[in-house]
């Protein structure tokens, strides 16, 4: 790394923002409807809606929520929807009404739907008919009052709003038979609202705009409370981040993450949304095929994903043949990059991939590389502006620097706490107000930041510190493997001992060849003793490798 690297970096890294800019979400939300009126916002499915649009039916769903069903400031309405016109709508509706937003996944279980609804008390939820039948099954259990459906075709155009409803229905029959008595129709509750008045909240800063549930990868799902500060602090730290590579004319960028996920609600909706920018939604991205398709369509400037997705394009057909000369930068967080993955990415679209790093608590970012670097450095960069980051010990001790420990974020991009959860609050912060992440990193001596693993994936062979991101990173240069992801077993010998799961790319690999290529490849201890050969390695809504499932 050259020396002057450092010297080099954006301005915002040596910037503080003004978290005062902004009263709320609904502000800049507010402020981007009157300046980009006539641009394009949101675009599903081959329907787009302009600033002017998203703005007028936002405000009737709004105005819905506060005069049909009297929902006030504060209260809670969940969103249980993939990425399509409606969650847009429903989303910037809710804020506007000064309600706090409960994301959820459409892919919970009836037992995670039951935990979430009932832990936020959510009175509201809007639900895509495909997962209704979810719903059903925990509805007497839950305090939610109304609920409004949608069919994923509902704010396409006319016709392809119909053709894409019958298909989904009666063709493909995606949607599972369902009955909760009472339901409304998301397209009925707009026309409701544009017969009535909406009425404008007065929100503050510290009023929450959502609590964002974590993945309760260490139990049930905890929900961080985040401010309208917070979020907005977060949008102006990544606008002045990115604002080096960021065009007046507007930027377009590709949202293929679910935007109920914090990655793709703050990056992709909220800031593109405050600086005009133009968001194609992939529903989709699991159909490769289909994606790849949609992205010959858009001059895209930008994408954001994660490793599996970054790889998973890269092994369809036709994406090598996109036109690239647009794209300014494909951003990369929630997982650790895997170096054959960042070169191959950077060969294919002539751009690297710009890693970030942040959490649901953290509204999401707090470090990232800059735009302007040439290749993939496995860095998560440097702090955001105006926020502190530090490497502890267990003791809470601050590090030297290239000693691994926990990572630390102070900044006002940080969560108010966990909903109703005071003894994890007390638990999770430190007496100097830094919120501890539980991942383990480093800082070399140019200020850069590396993650190392997650604590709790941390494997301990002999005595010895084996984190699973670098072996599958080493693993993932071999040419045969597709994917692979490893976990640590009980050992008599060792305490812990790792085993492998791979995913062939070549039909004929053997166990023999994988280990034979790691002791090559790794010092001994870290050499994975057990090895399976899978047909996928599960993975979260946003595609993190859920190693619990593997354990």
């Amino acid at each position: 790394m050259e020396k002057n690297w450092f010297e080099n970096y954006p301005i915002g890294v040596r910037n503080t923002i003004d978290t005062e800019a902004f009263a709320s979400v609904a502000e800049i939300i507010d402020k981007s409807c009157r300046e980009y009126a006539d641009r394009n916002a949101f675009s599903n499915m081959g329907t787009t809606l302009t600033y002017a649009e998203i703005a007028a039916e936002s405000e009737a769903f709004a105005a819905y929520l506060q005069q049909t069903l009297g929902m006030r400031k504060g209260e809670r309405i969940a969103i249980m929807m993939p990425n399509c016109l409606q969650y847009a709508t429903a989303l910037f509706g809710a804020l506007r009404a000064g309600l706090i937003v409960v994301n959820v996944n459409p892919l919970y279980t009836a037992r995670e739907l039951e935990h979430q609804l009932s832990d936020a008390e959510v009175k509201t939820l809007v639900v895509m008919e495909n997962f209704a039948a979810t719903l059903e099954k925990i509805y007497d259990n839950v305090p939610v009052e109304t609920v409004i459906t949608t069919q994923l075709g509902d704010m396409l155009s006319p016709i392809k709003r119909l053709l894409t409803n019958f298909v989904v229905k009666r063709v493909k029959k995606m949607v599972p038979s369902w009955n909760l008595p009472g339901a409304t129709d998301f397209n009925t509750a707009l026309a409701s609202g544009r017969r009535q008045q909406f009425e404008p909240v007065d929100i503050n800063r510290d009023d929450l705009a959502f609590l964002q549930y974590t993945g309760g990868t260490t139990g049930p799902a905890k929900g961080a409370m985040l401010s309208h500060g917070n979020v907005v602090a977060n949008v102006l730290q990544c606008q002045e981040w990115f604002k080096p590579e960021m065009s007046a004319e507007g930027e377009l960028i590709i949202t293929a993450l679910p935007m109920y996920h914090i990655f793709a609600l703050t990056v992709n909706t909220l800031v593109y949304f405050s600086v005009g920018g133009h968001n194609v939604m992939i529903t989709n991205p699991r159909d490769m095929p289909a994606f790849v398709k949609t992205l010959s369509q858009y001059p895209f400037s930008a994408i954001t994903g994660v490793n599996t997705l970054y790889n998973g394009l890269m092994n369809t057909d036709g994406f090598a043949d996109l036109d690239f000369s647009t794209l300014k930068f494909s951003m990369s967080g929630g997982m650790a990059t895997q170096q054959p993955v960042a070169e191959r990415w950077a060969q294919t679209t002539g751009k690297p991939i710009i890693e970030g790093y942040g959490l649901s608590e953290t509204s999401p970012v707090a470090t990232c590389n800059a735009l302007s670097i040439k290749s993939f450095n496995h860095s998560i960069g440097m702090p955001m502006p105006s926020t502190d980051v530090d490497i502890r010990d267990d003791d809470g001790n601050s590090l030297a620097l290239g000693e691994p420990g926990e990572l630390c974020v102070r900044g006002p991009q940080v969560m108010q706490g966990y909903w109703n959860k005071p003894d994890v609050n007390a638990e999770a912060f430190t007496d100097d107000g830094f919120f501890r992440t539980g991942d383990v990193a480093r800082q070399d001596e140019n200020g850069l930041f590396y993650i190392v693993d997650r604590k709790k994936d941390m494997i301990l062979v002999s005595g010895f510190n084996v984190y699973p991101n670098e072996i599958e990173d080493v693993v993932a240069g071999h040419p045969d493997i597709l994917e692979a992801a490893a976990v640590g077993v009980p050992d008599e010998k060792s305490g812990e001992a790792v085993k492998l799961f791979v995913v062939k790319k070549n039909p004929g690999l053997t166990a023999d060849t994988v280990r034979d290529y790691c002791r090559e490849n790794l010092t001994g201890y870290k050499v994975p003793k057990h090895y399976e050969f899978i047909d996928e390695v599960p993975k979260s809504n946003v595609g993190k490798i859920l190693r619990k499932e593997l354990r």
